[in-house]
């Protein structure tokens, strides 16, 4: 299991930077034609955004496997080390419950961004003598659900680690590429 999640945290993260450059190249499109000539184009703040939401949902996966999230612990660092345990394994509980909850509305929104269009962002089959066809946003709206099943199979593998690593004897393997991105 932890060698496909692994697998697919990879990629997300591919992914991930591939989409932070081109919303950075998009930008500074935009920037370039709105203040140089004068002229903003209608499309690039949308396509901004379609990647920025894809670029969260990609890379939120591995920034919680690897505890890059905002957290309170100074109340697990007094407490006991089986009370500190036990009290980590029920917020991943109920951390996985509130995924839950997140995928079946982000798949109930999804249904809803089949219905609509994107205002400006259109694949250009005009290029090719056809009619330019709106993206539906449900293709933007996507990267929540696909963001929370990673979520999810990160969570499930927390809580497996977590129990299996304070109230079991096996040594689970280290997260090589947390350990390359520490060194850097």
């Amino acid at each position: 299991m932890k060698r496909l999640i692994l697998f697919f945290l990879r990629i997300g993260r591919q992914f991930a930077w591939i989409a932070i450059f081109l919303m950075v190249v998009v930008i500074m499109i935009q920037v370039f034609f709105r203040y140089v000539l004068n002229n903003a184009l209608p499309w690039p703040d949308e396509v901004a955004r379609f990647l920025m939401l894809w670029m969260t949902g990609l890379i939120a996966p591995s920034a919680y496997r690897w505890g890059g999230f905002v957290s309170i612990d100074m109340l697990e660092r007094f407490l006991p080390k089986i009370i500190s345990t036990l009290l980590t394994l029920f917020l991943l509980i109920i951390s996985l419950f509130v995924l839950i909850i997140g995928l079946e509305l982000g798949l109930k929104h999804i249904n809803a961004g089949w219905i609509f269009n994107s205002a400006s962002i259109k694949i250009p089959f005009n290029l090719i003598g056809g009619k330019a066809e709106p993206i539906k946003l449900a293709w933007m709206y996507m990267s929540l659900p696909v963001g929370i099943v990673f979520l999810i199979s990160v969570n499930i593998e927390l809580i497996l680690r977590n129990f299996l690593s304070n109230f079991t004897k096996l040594e689970l393997p280290e997260d090589l590429d947390k350990q390359k991105l520490e060194t850097q």
